[in-house]
């Protein structure tokens, strides 16, 4: 087909319409052509027909179809996965958990009917513990699941194996799963390929090298270490923040010569990240100097009647403690004294106060008093320290007793500080705790505490839990203020736990006081919670567990 010249324009007519992308031409026509120019034309009045005119060629073009070309190189054959396939009623289970993506979670929907989606990061951890590995028809919906919630991401791609990456390579819609993926979906060298190696960490882009150094530290800490500080002097500010932070993996010391040296790095973020990571290491000289500072602001007082803390906060952040991590500048509403004695007693080594403060245990130098209201501050930094330093002693004094009237303990200051402490526990002692606490002081504070309890929980947890829950469906309570709670439970309570609520799943007589149709919530709830419970023990047993 021979092609012409295009027609010189006439005067008093626009001209001839020039090719253009389309999607160009959709943002000018939504924007209006007052606000975008047609790409090709000039704007005023004769500007929207001009877009009209260029709309109608593109429309002509795009469906006259593309000239014959060379056929593109055709993509290679997913890898295979070596992992055993679902048994069948497992695969059935799975396609009706993803059918149900319309489902809207949380324990605040009415009705009796468990919400299918909510099981899907319960059965895909199954499914993941089991090493099976994932249907090939259910890999898009898999992927379009993941897409739309980050916290089923990882165990997706886990799921999903080698295919997910091989088809996230054709659709852009997937393309957080290359970026998920170690080196970008890429293979990454082996930590005896040091050529490889070198030429990565070089010429690779940020994404690669971050996967490369965070692969290199799991494998050999030593040979990452050596390798960033090959660059350090060069990279940015931002880069070394991140390439500092794979250190915590590991972290030993060994790294502490290279964490001292990054205390005099020119960006302030690099230098307070390599101050905490040395004051995790209770033997380096950071940790020391730290202890040395706290120490000086903190003795106890015996000429009293009753042993008591007494604490002279610092007067001024010197050079040696802002090079050391202390942030001089107090936050607005916060005194610089007590802005300084909190960040280095956080910083201290917690073993260093048996000894400076007469031997005491935690559970004893918690239990002093202290003067001049300095108590939470200083109680609420040995908090910190012990969430850092991951020491379940201290944890201990400091939540106290469930039981106790301050039932946070002695130094947590908040819900959000007491699930933290929790999490330095092992799992039966932290369900143990938060049971206690549900049988004292019920459910209206407990949700972030039952976040961080293993799952499914523990047999006196879950039985703490029910309890309260028919306590306050007894009492008439608000339904809904337990609507979190309810969708914890769907998740966490442990499958054999199904039995006893039985009994609850009628609609009780409401008391006078109760709030109008609370007792067909409860009933509702209840009943949505057993049937969840018995859907978890089948998927348990489909994909052959206990």
């Amino acid at each position: 087909m021979s092609t012409s010249p295009a027609p010189a324009p006439t005067p008093g007519r626009p001209a001839a319409p020039s090719a253009a992308p389309w999607e160009e031409l959709v943002t000018a026509a939504l924007l209006g052509t007052d606000r975008r120019t047609p790409p090709g034309q000039a704007s005023g009045r004769e500007a929207p027909a001009a877009l009209l005119d260029t709309a109608a060629v593109e429309t002509v073009r795009r469906r006259a179809g593309l000239r014959p070309a060379r056929a593109a190189v055709r993509p290679e054959p997913a890898a295979e996965d070596p992992r055993p396939q679902l048994p069948p009623a497992a695969a059935r289970r799975l396609a009706m958990l993803l059918a149900d993506r319309s489902g809207t979670g949380g324990g605040g929907r009415r009705g009796a009917a468990p919400d299918l989606m909510e099981l899907l990061p319960q059965w895909l951890s199954l499914a993941n513990a089991r090493g099976f590995a994932a249907p090939p028809q259910t890999l898009p919906t898999l992927l379009d699941a993941a897409r739309g919630r980050t916290d089923l991401r990882p165990a997706v791609l886990t799921f999903a194996g080698p295919r997910a990456l091989w088809l996230a390579r054709l659709n852009p819609d997937w393309r957080f799963a290359l970026r998920a993926a170690p080196g970008g979906g890429t293979e990454l060298p082996l930590p005896q390929e040091s050529d490889r190696i070198r030429q990565l960490w070089q010429e690779g882009l940020f994404a690669k090298r971050v996967a490369l150094l965070t692969t290199l530290r799991a494998q050999s800490p030593a040979t990452a270490r050596e390798l960033l500080g090959t660059t350090w002097a060069t990279e940015r500010a931002e880069d070394r923040l991140m390439f500092l932070d794979s250190l915590r993996a590991g972290l030993a010391a060994a790294d502490e010569p290279f964490l001292e040296q990054s205390l005099s790095d020119r960006s302030r973020n690099v230098r307070a990240t390599a101050a905490e990571l040395l004051s995790a290491l209770p033997e380096s000289a950071l940790a020391g100097r730290m202890a040395d500072r706290a120490g000086s602001c903190v003795a106890v007082d015996r000429t009293r009647r009753v042993p008591t803390l007494v604490v002279e906060a610092p007067h001024e952040c010197d050079a040696g403690m802002e090079r050391d991590g202390v942030v001089a500048k107090a936050p607005a509403g916060r005194g610089e004294r007590s802005w300084w004695l909190g960040q280095l007693v956080e910083a201290a080594p917690l073993g260093t106060w048996r000894d400076r403060l007469g031997g005491r245990t935690p559970e004893e130098v918690v239990a002093l008093p202290v003067a001049d209201d300095w108590r939470s501050e200083l109680h609420a930094a040995w908090c910190r320290a012990a969430v850092r330093q991951r020491d379940p002693d201290w944890s201990r004094a400091l939540l106290g007793s469930p039981s106790a009237p301050e039932a946070g303990g002695p130094g947590a200051v908040s819900l959000a500080e007491r699930a933290k402490l929790l999490a330095t526990l092992g799992a039966a002692e932290r369900a143990d705790w938060v049971a206690g606490f549900v049988a004292t002081h019920g459910l209206s504070e407990a949700f972030q505490l039952l976040g961080v309890c293993a799952v499914p929980w523990a047999a006196p947890l879950g039985r703490a839990v029910v309890d309260a829950l028919n306590i306050a469906r007894d009492a008439g309570s608000y339904p809904w203020s337990f609507s979190g709670v309810m969708g914890l439970a769907e998740r966490c309570l442990d499958p054999a736990e199904a039995g006893r609520l039985d009994a609850l799943t009628a609609v009780p007589d409401e008391p006078e006081d109760a709030s109008p149709g609370a007792g067909g919530y409860w009933a509702e709830a209840f009943q949505r919670l057993t049937t969840t419970l018995r859907l978890r023990a089948a998927m348990r047993e489909e994909l052959g567990g206990p």
